[in-house]
């Protein structure tokens, strides 16, 4: 069974920065794209970050310039190096793979507050 599963988010000051790891287990295969979405309260999931295999970026507006995708093909795991952090990044932050299905993991929690 394919799990992925998502760490580092946590409690931060407005401008600092986390780190999430998002590993995949029960998988022989590599996922084309792996990405983060978020969703905050009330809100819609949306995309924050895709990469896939050849390491193509693709970023959403509202993070452009102070978050980074990055992933290491041969452990299937996807990084986001998220700086400058900002209240409104606050949300559940959840990690996606797709092959010939699309895979989420459970999410983590990003709350962003002084």
């Amino acid at each position: 069974q394919v799990q992925l599963v998502e760490s580092g988010g946590g409690l931060v000051q407005p401008g600092e920065s986390l780190r999430l790891s998002c590993s995949a287990s029960g998988i022989v295969f590599t996922f084309n794209i792996m990405g983060w979405y978020r969703q905050a309260p009330g809100k819609e999931r949306e995309l924050v970050a895709r990469i896939d295999r050849g390491g193509t970026l693709n970023y959403a507006d509202f993070v452009k310039g102070r978050f980074t995708i990055s992933r290491d093909n041969a452990k299937n795991t996807v990084y986001l190096q998220m700086n400058s952090l900002k209240p409104e990044d606050t949300a559940v932050y959840y990690c996606m793979g797709i092959s010939l299905s699309q895979y989420w993991g459970k999410g983590t929690l990003v709350t962003v507050s002084s």
